[in-house]
């Protein structure tokens, strides 16, 4: 264990790329990315972050239905959000294996790769 300062997290959240919607209580819904998520929670990024510390929300991502939660924390252009009801281990495991970066990962053939004129 490091001698650094003690993480309140239960769990390592994952790396990905989630496209998904934000409602609050108001009806307000904006766009955003999930950036990080494990079975508790989730942080949202979005240019327009309209969302206050207390607020409960409803996180659509692709592929799933709306996930409630609270919001926890906001700073810049990101926010935490606490889901009301814990995501299952496998669901979190899926996205991150379909949604870890934003393009697919394969390899393109010598002969059809693109260069950049100056």
């Amino acid at each position: 264990m490091s001698a650094g300062k003690p993480s309140s997290r239960r769990e390592e959240r994952l790396p990905v790329v989630i496209p998904a919607r934000c409602r609050t209580r108001s009806g307000f819904a904006d766009r955003l990315v999930i950036s990080d998520i494990s079975c508790e929670g989730c942080r949202v990024e979005s240019l327009a972050i309209t969302v206050h510390v207390g607020d409960l929300v409803v996180v659509t991502p692709a592929m799933l239905e709306g996930l409630c939660g609270t919001v926890r924390w906001v700073m810049g252009h990101s926010a935490g959000i606490k889901f009301a009801t814990p995501l299952y281990g496998p669901v979190v495991e899926h996205l991150y294996r379909e949604f870890r970066t934003f393009l697919p990962e394969r390899s393109v053939p010598a002969h059809r790769r693109q260069r950049l004129a100056a």
